[in-house]
């Protein structure tokens, strides 16, 4: 909310408390109808159901389900309603949970896309400042390895921590940083601690400037253990050349690809994960081809412009005629997301 405002567009708070419900359902669809709105776009659960309900009181044109994440439907039977009765349209950020989808829920393929979240390749490039860590710098300071990530339990901090553990019994002379927030950063000293780790793991808490952390770093760890679509910070380290090492987990090897634009291994496995993050700084030329491939496959697949050209044909092909007629002579359609 407070972004959208900070760019200029309209906002409508929403609230998503159950007891509300029925007034909340009521108050939305009679604004949705009220600002003509033409495309509504929910992303998780509550609102799925809210405004799912909401844009269909008011006869919105078109209504899409966007699933970011990788999990199993406790309930199938009430999420299916969710994609097929309160959308006509579902987007997911991984093949994999498309194909989850489509199996569960039994869509055909033309009602679900797989549309990771573009990028915007200007911003995300090799070439720009770098980030103030607290690491060393200059020629001989060793090579800076991170994670960069909201701090929680899925995202596999203590499998980044006991490979931490693992180089430093192997000698290895690196250095290593935590970059994220969401929960109080002690916490998370407590788990390197528990790894005899904490002398060498430094964190810096939440950080806006996330490409420039990106170029400050040698090595990126994405070591999810659960509930990966295709990770955001994977494509943006793919944009800024810097190497990635992932995990198999989720949708990450559909662009962290093995042996062409990084490394993968085992999620939970801390040796592997060692193993491959001396690679990346053991094979400088190896991991600049990678990097290379990665940034290619950004400006080709993933960028801010292909994704917007993708979601715009979604749209359109999904409107009534009618309302595409009509808009031909208003401004661009509307939408809530």
């Amino acid at each position: 909310m407070t972004r959208a405002k900070a760019a200029g567009i309209p906002t409508m708070p929403c609230t998503f408390d159950r007891k509300w419900l029925p007034w909340e359902v009521l108050r939305l669809a009679r604004w949705l109808r009220r600002e003509r709105i033409q495309i509504v776009n929910t992303h998780s659960s509550r609102d799925g159901l809210q405004l799912g309900v909401a844009a269909r009181l008011s006869h919105t044109p078109l209504v899409v389900r966007t699933r970011h994440i990788d999990v199993i439907d406790r309930n199938p039977k009430f999420s299916r309603y969710k994609f097929t009765t309160l959308a006509d349209h579902a987007l997911t950020t991984s093949q994999k949970i498309t194909d989850y989808i489509r199996r569960t829920f039994r869509l055909p393929d033309d009602r679900v896309t797989t549309l990771p979240t573009g990028i915007d390749t200007a911003l995300y490039e090799q070439q720009g400042p770098r980030a103030e860590l607290p690491v060393r710098t200059g020629p001989e300071a060793a090579p800076v390895v991170g994670m960069v990530s909201v701090l929680r339990s899925w995202k596999g901090h203590p499998t980044f921590f006991e490979a931490v553990q693992k180089l430093r019994a192997a000698g290895r002379n690196f250095q290593f940083v935590v970059v994220g927030g969401g929960v109080p950063v002690e916490i998370y000293r407590e788990k390197a601690r528990a790894f005899g780790v904490e002398d060498q793991v430094q964190f810096t808490g939440h950080r806006e400037d996330v490409a420039d952390v990106l170029r400050a770093l040698d090595v990126l760890c994405i070591p999810s253990l659960a509930h990966e679509g295709v990770p955001q910070i994977g494509l943006q380290a793919l944009a800024c050349g810097t190497a990635v090492v992932g995990s198999d987990c989720g949708g990450i090897p559909e662009i962290i690809q093995e042996g062409r634009t990084g490394r993968i291994f085992p999620k939970g496995d801390a040796t592997a994960l060692a193993a491959r993050i001396a690679e990346a700084i053991d094979e400088p030329e190896r991991t600049q081809q990678m990097c290379r491939a990665g940034r290619a496959k950004v400006e080709n697949e993933h960028s801010l412009e292909i994704m917007l050209d993708r979601l715009d044909v979604i749209y359109r092909r999904h409107l009534e005629q009618e309302v595409t007629e009509k808009s031909a002579s208003r401004p661009p359609c509307r939408a809530f997301c």
